[in-house]
């Protein structure tokens, strides 16, 4: 594929890394010529020394044939505008990293739908989800990543005999806004059909607003206890992951040794304990009581800070430490020191970027679980596309294939059989690997 990289700093320099190592066709513009010289020397790219958000220097990099164009420099405006120029100057697909929260929340305004961008992409939010679902010890990936906080994806075991068990999907009256899209059993994952029926020791996966899916926990007798976690460092990761944590069932403390920065997160958590405190000193860790934690995550700023601080956590009591490492030479080390996962904001940004690198309809492609057999696809619904003809129930989806939710116009919601798809949309299926291709004919524009 053509992939143009907007900025060869870290990020930049990873992802060219990648692609070239998956033998795309890459163009990397920057500012900087030593950097550009650099890479020139080490990958085969095209450098090309400019202002990423200059339309001349654009036009050089040809991102009018561009299969997509990643803008990832280290100043959100500039990632911005270029990706939305790149877009409007014929790159099939854009993205652009952001830093900024702001720029990612969609209460205030919509940057993404304004800017005509595919995606915004934060290495700080994208690092937060993947140590949530660590801390939840959840297989399944979440649909927020395509879809926002508004509809996401539980993954619940049904431990014990209740009342839903053994009862075809469509008796269980689940919420209008809530569905069972897969089911884990006997080692398989497989789409969830009106006539499957749940089982004692399946894993089943819930699609729903995050208000709707607990309220469905109860009909599956499901009483998740409550985590008590503890976050080192307040940065953008501590704080999004603060974010993520003290909605899911999970009581948080954040120590950040910023008397500033502390004042902002304690007026943007809102049932996070902050405390001012340096968690890089045992004594703090001690009186703090992060022995007594279920999970301590350290995702300060430093590689080696994140380590000690586990180390540390872990030899006072903490059941179970998480850490935020960058660097790929610490992986073996990190594994002998007892600290279950570490996450790299670079691999996560890596596999999401892959996620890209679709052809036709297809925005994203992201697995469901591991070795599931399952895809998760963000799909762009065009104009005169088979599957807009008729409501969903009618929809001649191919086998093992589940509409899980639908974006229009910056709102997303779980879909019922009588929703009707219309152009512009954004759809959600999960669906077997096999059914992919017949996926793409259904959504595409001449299918006639």
């Amino acid at each position: 594929m053509q992939v143009v990289v907007l900025g060869a700093g870290t990020v930049g320099r990873t992802i060219a890394t990648m692609l070239c190592q998956d033998r795309h066709d890459v163009t990397v513009v920057d500012r900087n010529p030593e950097l550009i010289q650099q890479l020139n020397s080490t990958l085969d790219v095209r450098g090309l020394t400019g202002e990423a958000a200059q339309a001349s220097i654009l036009f050089q990099a040809g991102v009018a044939g561009a299969d997509i164009c990643l803008a990832v420099t280290g100043v959100d405006e500039v990632n911005l505008v270029a990706a939305s120029m790149a877009k409007a100057m014929g790159s099939r697909r854009s993205v652009a990293r952001v830093y900024a929260p702001i720029f990612r929340d969609y209460s205030t305004f919509d940057y993404r739908r304004h800017f005509r961008i595919d995606r915004l992409l934060s290495l700080e939010h994208l690092a937060a989800v993947e140590l949530a679902r660590a801390i939840r010890r959840s297989e399944v990936s979440v649909v927020e990543y395509l879809v926002r906080s508004e509809v996401e994806m539980q993954e619940i075991l049904i431990a014990k005999k209740m009342p839903a068990v053994g009862t075809p999907l469509r008796h269980l009256r689940l919420p209008r806004g809530v569905r069972i899209s897969s089911i884990y059993r006997d080692g398989k994952y497989f789409i969830a059909g009106a006539e499957d029926a749940v089982a004692l020791g399946d894993r089943i996966t819930l699609v729903g607003t995050p208000e709707d899916l607990d309220t469905v926990k109860d009909l599956f007798d499901v009483h998740v206890p409550k985590l008590g976690v503890v976050i080192a460092g307040g940065g953008e990761t501590g704080y999004q992951l603060a974010q993520i944590l003290e909605r899911r069932q999970c009581t948080v403390v954040l120590l950040e040794s910023s008397h500033e920065r502390c004042r902002f997160l304690a007026a943007h958590l809102e049932y996070t304990t902050v405390i001012h405190a340096d968690a890089r000193q045992r004594s703090v860790l001690e009186e703090e009581r992060v022995g007594d934690a279920d999970v301590f995550v350290a995702c300060t700023g430093d590689d080696e800070d994140n380590i000690i601080a586990c180390v540390e956590a872990i030899d006072l009591g903490a059941k179970r430490a998480l850490a935020i490492v960058g660097r790929p030479d610490y992986a073996n080390v990190v594994s002998k020191l007892g600290i279950e996962r570490v996450v790299s904001p670079r691999e996560v940004l890596a596999r999401q970027v892959r996620s890209f690198l679709n052809r036709g309809v297809i925005v994203s492609r992201t697995p469901l679980a591991e070795k599931s057999g399952i895809a998760v696809l963000e799909i762009e619904v065009p104009e005169g596309a088979r599957a807009t003809e008729t409501i969903l129930a009618k929809v001649d989806l191919p086998p093992q294939s589940l509409v899980a939710a639908v974006v229009r116009e910056g709102y997303a919601w779980v879909p019922g059989a009588d929703d009707r798809l219309a152009p512009g949309d954004t759809a959600v299926i999960l669906t077997h690997d096999s059914a992919v291709d017949q996926l793409v004919e259904l959504f595409s524009a001449d299918h006639q």
